[in-house]
């Protein structure tokens, strides 16, 4: 609805579902202060459409954010070629598409820190895993991904996540 009919004010919503599952996290996510960096969009994307669905969401979850002090905004992803839709793609499909479409700007200012990368819906985890595979690459010590809604397959009997895949990489959900 935000996305694709232009509701804006859905974003204050999403904002909030988001800042109180930040809230829900934030005992696991330690005393460091975070760096909140939202999903981007191609620029075609961004003229076209006039904003960036997953920024609109996170300024306003950091805005309703009890400890807002904590976080920064960061634009520090850069969306560098246009993609297909990832709707309709399959698994390998999406990773395919979006191999190479991300690039972190500037390195030096996330060396070290921990990322709260913010995306508007989870599908298959393809998006944020690369784009937590790069800021990691960059030199992020830990990335933690947030969205405010997750598509589930109608056949689906269960999810299978293997945490020690990557230990820097961590996800959770609340709520």
């Amino acid at each position: 609805m935000l996305k694709y009919q232009q509701v804006r004010p859905a974003a204050n919503v999403l904002g909030r579902m988001l800042a109180e599952a930040v809230a829900g996290l934030e005992p696991s996510l330690g005393d460091a202060d975070l760096l909140v960096v939202p999903v981007p969009l191609h620029s075609a994307k961004l003229r076209q459409r006039g904003f960036n669905q997953s920024e609109l969401i996170a300024r306003t979850a950091l805005k309703l954010s009890r400890s807002r002090d904590r976080y920064s905004l960061c634009d520090l992803v850069e969306r560098t070629r246009e993609t297909l839709s990832q709707i309709g793609l399959t698994r390998h499909q999406r990773r395919e598409n979006l191999r190479g479409a991300f690039r972190v700007k500037s390195p030096e200012k996330i060396s070290g820190r921990e990322i709260l990368l913010v995306d508007d819906v989870f599908t298959t985890g393809t998006t944020v895993s690369e784009c937590a595979r790069i800021l990691r690459r960059a030199g992020a010590g830990r990335v933690w991904i947030a969205t405010v809604a997750r598509t589930l397959k109608v056949d689906a009997q269960h999810a299978h996540f293997e945490p020690d895949a990557d230990p820097s990489m961590t996800m959770a959900a609340h709520g």
